[in-house]
């Protein structure tokens, strides 16, 4: 079979700027090989038994020559194998892709270019920069940074930069940035002119460092400015103030560990990432669905004979949904069948199988549950289903008991603890983490049991907690962690209310 290679543009940083056909290429191809300006996150997308390997070049050291890195692409290609060459941006714009496609050309193999999203343009962007804008620049140069601006042999023409009324774009300029302004400046651009440096541009940690050819310099080594960063000079960097809008967003910034099962977490990851956050994703259980044991098995069979099914949890749904699809049953098992849901979560989930809950407690908690079934009538003599969690609280439970209900309880899913990312731990005890936030009590316990156990009080005193609810709340005050909010509604929008309204701002 022959191979081929695909030049893949990651786009700027955010993840989300990958282009539609770059993202197919990740999930389609054997072998990624990749740059030190891709996110990771990208490389989530890819088939699980994808080779990935870095090839990264990074400021002062280089993981692979250029030279070897042509040789690697042609190689894996002669194997047979689909190879996307991710690329940070655009693989044509200072991405050494007309490089490699050249190679490739040269040895008669496959290749194809899918373009990127050029930082050039992007960073400018997310910083509330236009590259253009009519009355103030009609046209941009996007310009190499790397490039000594005093050596002699500069193939740049610094005089026809500096007259220039269009808008400037120096990538990976930081290192020369002190002489690329002194070189503007020296033939002929006036030391007014409006400068932003942008610092890992559409990322949470974006900085932007502004002033004008004179003062920048200065300005970015006072604020420590590290590559990589994007250098835009020109009066559209005046806009700047009327139009930023990335890092005006009410978590801008804020460091924010989601310990939801992985599952579950994509609502929680994408509302906090909306808002500007820098979240890690840390989760600390892995749901076991049990739909093929016995009891769930016969559960199902048994679900007409039941006056009441109680969800406490979506994650109860899952199970029987498919423990009914095994048995070749569907929603008319449930004729007869009252159902409740706990929080409106897991009433959305019950709607979506096609089942309208017959009872919600305004309060999501099974003490509410309690209190809105004996309203509806004696709970003596009434018949209840609950799957649910090897570790669910028995409240509810023993409360249906002590007024005479018959309960089966049936194991539907188990928890299961996962380890925490490698530098989790060190982060905390740094005092990087604003939030950690907690949507159960298992979510605590199993978080605390993946500390490292020699560090683990010293630790749980670092963690400043966002919890969903009350019960969740008293398993954080037993282990002695600081709750720094707790959501007024138990539910997913609550607990994201009660963190915009921690950071806002007075």
């Amino acid at each position: 079979m022959e191979g081929k290679v695909w030049l893949v543009g990651a786009g700027p940083g955010d993840p989300e700027l990958i282009t539609f056909k770059g993202m197919i290429r990740i999930a389609h191809v054997d072998v990624i090989v990749y740059d030190a300006l891709c996110n990771p996150k990208l490389l989530s997308n890819a088939a699980p038994d994808c080779e990935i390997i870095f090839v990264g070049k990074q400021a002062g050291k280089h993981s692979m020559k250029q030279d070897d890195i042509n040789a690697l692409l042609a190689e894996k290609a002669r194997e047979g194998k689909k190879v996307c060459r991710l690329k940070g941006g655009d693989p044509f714009v200072f991405g050494r892709g007309g490089e490699e496609a050249l190679y490739l050309q040269e040895r008669g193999i496959p290749f194809e270019v899918v373009p990127g999203v050029t930082s050039a343009v992007a960073v400018p962007a997310y910083a509330g920069i236009p590259v253009t804008h009519r009355n103030l620049a009609t046209s941009v140069r996007i310009v190499t940074g790397h490039e000594d601006p005093t050596k002699p042999e500069s193939q740049l023409d610094w005089a026809e930069l500096a007259a220039t009324s269009g808008t400037l774009v120096f990538l990976m300029g930081v290192h020369n940035l002190a002489a690329i302004a002194e070189r503007l400046m020296t033939f002929g651009k006036s030391g007014d002119t409006p400068v932003a440096l942008i610092a890992n541009g559409t990322l949470p940690s974006q900085e932007t460092v502004t002033g004008t050819l004179a003062t920048i310099a200065v300005k970015a080594e006072a604020e420590n400015v590290e590559p990589p960063a994007i250098l835009v000079v020109g009066e559209v960097v005046s806009l700047r103030e009327q139009l930023q809008w990335f890092e005006k967003r009410p978590l801008f910034g804020r460091k924010i560990v989601v310990t939801r099962a992985r599952p579950q977490s994509s609502e929680l990851l994408g509302k906090l990432q909306d808002l500007g956050a820098d979240t890690i994703e840390a989760p600390t259980i892995r749901i076991e669905n049990l739909f093929e044991s016995e009891p769930m098995q016969q559960a199902v069979r048994d679900l007409g004979k039941f006056d009441w099914l109680i969800f406490t949890s979506a994650n109860a749904l899952r199970p029987l949904t498919h423990a009914l699809v095994s048995q070749h049953l569907d929603a008319r098992a449930f004729a007869g069948v009252k159902v409740a849901a706990i929080g409106p979560g897991t009433a959305r989930e019950v709607v979506q199988m096609g089942i309208f809950p017959d009872l919600i407690p305004e309060r999501f908690v099974a003490e509410a549950l309690l209190e809105e079934l004996a309203k509806t009538q004696p709970i003596k003599g009434q018949s209840f289903l609950i799957p649910r969690s090897e570790i669910a609280r028995p409240d509810l439970v023993d409360g249906l008991r002590s007024r005479g209900g018959e309960v089966r309880e049936v194991v539907a899913y188990k928890t299961l603890p996962e380890p925490l990312p490698d530098d989790l731990a060190d982060r905390l005890d740094r005092g990087e983490i604003d939030l950690v936030t907690f949507t159960s009590s298992s979510t605590v316990t199993n978080f605390l049991a993946a500390l490292p156990e020699d560090r683990r009080s010293e630790l749980a005193k670092k963690v400043k907690a966002a919890s969903i609810g009350p019960v969740t709340s008293d398993t954080l005050k037993a282990n002695g962690i600081e709750i720094v909010l707790e959501a007024a509604e138990s539910t997913i929008p609550g607990l994201l209310a009660a963190i915009v309204g921690h950071f806002r701002k007075p």
